[in-house]
């Protein structure tokens, strides 16, 4: 009769257990010095070996001849305990054994010596499963236990698990088991079982295993039914996760933010009965796993979820920053709870994918994020370009002197005017190759030219002239500043507003009664007439209506353009 992988290769010692060292080096220690506890706890996640250790340590405990802790395996009572023949070692299934006659049977039970071996022992699997009044019935015999019984509760949810009982026992907590570690018992049991399990086989499956070696073998044992050489594309396959590769097709373009071939593969995934929350869940643990092999490339390998290899990952993770995948990962994780409450799942679906195609698209903080960056980007790219050395022309060769003219001063003689030279500014000498000509006679004496007006300082804005309607740049200046001293509820009215100035009136005209309602208030006010009075330099009053404001000129709204592109001449950007 067949065996399962998982059973028929369960550890029959201490030396055989994987990736729990910590563990059972301590109790080897304490069979082979005979200081085994009454009562124990094993606490982890599935696979890991808390049932194994169990029947391990039963098996020590009434060995008749261990050796350094661990159970021989050929006497009679490591073969009667192997067996399941021995009544004295009982494994108890606490999910199907939780009400409080089962707890008390068994406590009445415990009280007489074993028959056959020195200890009888209790392994109570998922203890967290017992009701409150069957942990309190198992709660005296913990406490005060007689010299022939042994308790060995195991459990995956601890916090289920009572204090008292907590108290009473010597914890054990199981850790997730490494994935190479499991890669390389996989090996093992294909190496011993005949079966062609390929490196990359093996890595993929010990990363689906999830830290469970059971896992792990039961994944092997299915593919190995199916025949033939179980490599990576092997195990995808007969898996059914051959989807995955789609998923990564869709990654790939969501990060080169392709919104049409994103939306495109969509369609066909939906056409071949794909499901979409599913598709979304792929996505979401897909950018998981490059998020955790982003911010931690070593220590995080151990956390991955195993659909994805490693080359996989290294391509769609390079050159995206961290927080491109924090902003897939928190707009999957909405749109993945929103999906089922949803009365047009596709459409759910495609508009989240715009969504990771471009962070402009989500209306949020992540969306202004995004277009900063992208200007620190083009900055620091023209930045960049110009701190480039530019290529330094090729020197010019200088001109040689003609062959009739030797060089050095030349020779003195009358000037080429009748009137002599002025004395205090005599002719500069010649240079070889050089003609020096004299000045001509100096012109008449012309009127002074004005002085220019100053230069407005750029950082400063121009005053408003009073009597004429603000100009658009005026405005929104006053309108910017209102808004950096009032709360959020009144930016948006604020910016559908105009203004305009006569002379110390300020004018602010709102499209219709509900903003004009909103900004009709002491706090509004007072913000507008303090930067009114700042811009304008003197005191301004202030009415607010509704209608349209007056309408200048075209050759004013030039000049006002021109004023208000002054302030920026000057700006360094940093």
């Amino acid at each position: 009769m067949y065996q399962a992988l998982y059973r028929k290769w369960r550890p029959k010692a201490f030396a055989d257990v994987i990736g729990q060292e910590h563990i059972t080096e301590t109790l080897r220690r304490q069979v082979s010095e005979g200081r085994t506890s009454h009562a124990y706890l094993f606490t982890g996640t599935r696979g890991t070996g808390k049932t194994t250790c169990a029947k391990i340590l039963a098996k020590a405990v009434n060995c008749e001849a261990p050796r350094e802790g661990d159970p021989c395996g050929k006497c009679p009572s490591c073969v009667g305990i192997d067996s399941g023949g021995f009544l004295d070692v009982l494994e108890l299934d606490a999910a199907s054994n939780n009400g409080v006659d089962q707890v008390r049977a068994l406590r009445d039970e415990a009280v007489y010596s074993p028959a056959n071996v020195r200890k009888r022992v209790y392994i109570v699997d998922e203890v967290h499963m017992l009701s409150t009044a069957a942990f309190n019935a198992l709660l005296k015999i913990l406490e005060e236990p007689p010299e022939h019984l042994m308790f060995i509760l195991a459990t995956t949810e601890l916090h289920k698990v009572p204090a008292t009982i907590l108290s009473r026992c010597q914890r054990f907590s199981f850790r997730r088991i490494r994935p190479e570690d499991v890669a390389r018992r996989l090996r093992y049991v294909a190496e011993q079982e005949a079966i062609d399990l390929r490196p990359d086989g093996a890595e993929i499956l010990s990363r689906l295993a999830d830290g469970a070696l059971r896992d792990g073998l039961s994944l092997l044992d299915q593919c190995a039914a199916a025949g033939g050489t179980i490599d990576a594309a092997a195990v995808l396959d007969v898996l059914g996760l051959a989807g995955n590769l789609q998923t990564a097709r869709l990654m790939e373009l969501i990060l080169s933010r392709d919104a049409q071939g994103a939306l495109l593969l969509l369609d066909e995934l939906y056409k071949g009965g794909k499901d979409l929350g599913a598709v979304l869940s792929e996505l979401s643990t897909l950018t998981r796993d490059l998020l955790l092999q982003k911010t931690a490339p070593k220590g995080g390998a151990a956390l991955l979820s195993g659909g994805f290899d490693a080359a996989a990952l290294e391509r769609l993770g390079q050159g995206v920053p961290a927080g491109r995948f924090l902003h897939l990962a928190a707009t999957l994780q909405r749109a993945s709870a929103e999906l089922y409450a949803s009365v047009n799942r596709r459409l759910d679906t495609e508009l989240c994918l715009l969504r990771l195609c471009d962070e402009s698209l989500s209306g949020d903080l992540t969306a202004l994020e995004a277009r900063i960056r992208r200007l620190e980007d083009n900055q620091s790219a023209r930045a960049e370009l110009a701190r480039r050395p530019a290529a330094a022309p090729p020197p010019k060769p200088s001109p040689a002197p003609p062959e009739d003219v030797p060089p050095g001063p030349p020779e003195e003689g009358p000037p080429p005017w009748d009137e002599p030279p002025l004395p205090e500014e005599p002719p500069p000498m010649e240079e070889p190759g050089q003609r020096v000509y004299d000045l001509p006679e100096e012109p008449p004496p012309q009127a002074p030219k004005a002085a220019p007006p100053p230069a407005v300082p750029a950082a400063e804005a121009p005053p408003p002239v009073p009597g004429r309607a603000l100009d658009g740049g005026w405005w929104r200046t006053l309108a910017e500043n209102c808004k950096g001293r009032l709360p959020p509820m009144y930016r948006p009215f604020l910016s559908m507003c105009s203004g305009f100035l006569e002379g110390d009136l300020l004018t602010v005209c709102a499209p219709d009664d509900l903003t004009l309602g909103r900004l009709d208030n002491d706090r509004v006010r007072e913000a507008l007439t303090q930067e009114a009075e700042a811009l304008a330099g003197g005191p301004v009053r202030l009415m607010l209506r509704t209608g349209e404001p007056p309408r200048s000129s075209p050759e004013e709204n030039l000049k006002n353009l021109l004023a208000f592109g002054r302030q920026f001449d000057n700006i360094e950007i940093k």
